[in-house]
């Protein structure tokens, strides 16, 4: 059993294809350390090729948590991973383990730092009253913001997730959402220290390692793998709108041929990198930044 005092973890950072996964491995190996993703596709099983998921040996031994955790047909939120850190630091403190987290979905960083408010037990009878008000989102969404315009004007008429939360919220309780996060704020679930660390790089050299990575997917069984999940799943999971996985039905259906196929996952997970980076470089403080190789020389 690990003493908390000597516990280590420390986060890393970076847009997709930047070397997050191989940098990981090698700091997990030097620290003596599990290694816990934050990814909203790898979290998948049998979502191998295209959430460009490490292989069992480039794992190198290394256990990995956060991955192949749920099967495509089932749905997750930040909750989901906020159980999942509790569940991977007992296990790092129970086997004399660090901990590092890795992942480009760094919105659930975010949250494992800032915490969530947790919400009220919903009452069967007000999932009856919230179903009911689904049936109209837009009518919904407009008494909802004539009740809490602050924080209604972020949540889109068109969304029936976030609707339904602040359904539930009002119906169970009486208090509109920006009430209620009032009188039971957001709790961090990281309360250790918790060092990040963001891999930079130049946008040219990033496509470029995009456009490849892209081509050997391809080469790999794309196609095969995502034949083999819409046969399975269907289409209608949200995963199955992700990037890589649109783009290979869009070409299954006759829109794309293969060259297309290769440009289309590229330009769009490219304009991907491009959102994981402003978001990195906006929601985090005191980030010790690098590429992949400086941030090597710091870490090892």
């Amino acid at each position: 059993m690990q003493d908390t005092n000597t516990f280590e973890q420390l986060a890393l950072i970076g847009p997709t294809a930047s070397g997050k996964t191989a940098l990981s491995i090698k700091i997990a190996q030097h620290m003596n350390a599990y290694i816990l993703s934050l990814d909203s596709l790898s979290i998948f099983k049998e979502i191998d090729i295209v959430s460009a998921k490490p292989t069992l040996k480039e794992r190198a031994g290394i256990e990995h948590f956060g991955m192949d955790y749920l099967y495509p047909d089932e749905s997750f939120d930040v909750t989901t991973f906020i159980r999942l850190y509790h569940e991977v630091h007992s296990r790092c403190l129970e086997d004399g383990k660090n901990l590092v987290i890795v992942g480009g979905t760094s919105f659930y960083l975010k949250m494992l730092i800032e915490g969530i408010s947790e919400l009220p037990s919903i009452s069967n009878e007000t999932k009856t009253k919230t179903s009911r008000y689904l049936q109209d989102l837009q009518k919904s969404h407009a008494w909802l913001y004539s009740l809490d315009s602050l924080y209604m004007s972020n949540i889109e008429p068109n969304d029936p997730y976030r609707i339904e939360k602040a359904l539930d919220i009002y119906l169970e309780t009486g208090l509109t959402p920006t009430q209620y996060f009032k009188q039971f704020p957001p709790r961090p679930t990281v309360t250790e220290p918790l060092p990040i660390y963001q891999i930079e790089i130049e946008r040219e050299k990033l496509r470029e390692r995009i456009a490849l990575r892209t081509n050997i997917m391809i080469n790999d069984g794309l196609i095969d793998e995502i034949c083999m999940l819409e046969k399975k799943y269907t289409r209608s999971p949200n995963c199955m709108k992700s990037i890589g996985i649109k783009e290979t039905l869009a070409y299954l259906d006759g829109i794309y041929d293969k060259k297309m196929l290769s440009e289309k996952i590229t330009t769009n997970t490219a304009r991907l990198a491009k959102r994981q980076t402003t978001f990195n470089n906006s929601q985090f403080n005191n980030v010790i930044k690098g590429s992949v190789k400086e941030l090597e020389k710091i870490l090892l």
